[in-house]
């Protein structure tokens, strides 16, 4: 059995009841830039089926080239970046269905 603990002085927890919390965003749907980079290359299209695993970009930075892969079989719905962009972090890169 697992549970979720936060130690908080006296102060704190009176704070901590005035917090709105976070909204959950679902972002599953998304192949997301990890960090700033560029965009070396694509690996799917449009329409492309892709499986758990497959890869589906690089991004360079930091002189490392980062391969980016599915978690989840899916279809390509929208690619928002060509190779040779510059990508902020969580930038979506590629949408899928």
């Amino acid at each position: 059995m697992n549970y979720d603990v936060a130690v908080l002085s006296a102060e704190d927890e009176a704070l901590a009841s005035h917090m709105i919390p976070r909204e959950e965003i679902n972002m599953s749907k998304f192949c997301l830039s990890p960090m700033p980079g560029t965009l070396v290359s694509l690996a799917v299209e449009v329409g492309q089926a892709v499986e758990d695993g497959q890869e589906l970009a690089v991004v360079e930075a930091m002189k490392m080239q980062n391969s980016l892969r599915a978690e989840a079989k899916g279809v390509v719905k929208t690619i928002s970046c060509v190779p040779g962009d510059t990508l902020e972090p969580d930038q979506i890169i590629i949408e899928f269905e």
